[in-house]
């Protein structure tokens, strides 16, 4: 079995279905689906949090969400929403 397998393996099993994660590779939280199984596959299949479309994302690029992911979102939205009102107000 080589290294690289191996790392799979281990980042695969420390994935939970249901479990809220952050896909690096795409910069954005998703809840774990479904995990791809097979010789070597890495992958898992997520959502958005509220619902949505689903895609596939390499395990080696996902890790359980933080806090910070968790909020970032949230506060994007708020300061999004003061320069509006800034500009119109």
């Amino acid at each position: 079995m080589s290294g690289e397998n191996v790392a799979t393996q281990r980042e695969e099993s420390q994935l939970r279905v249901g479990e809220l994660v952050f896909d690096t590779s795409r910069g954005v939280l998703g809840v774990v689906m479904d995990l791809i199984t097979g010789t070597g596959s890495g992958r898992c299949c997520l959502r958005p949090p509220r619902g949505g479309v689903e895609w596939d994302a390499s395990c080696a690029d996902v890790r359980p969400a933080t806090v910070t992911d968790q909020l970032r979102p949230a506060l994007t939205e708020v300061n999004t929403r003061s320069r509006v009102e800034r500009m119109w107000g």
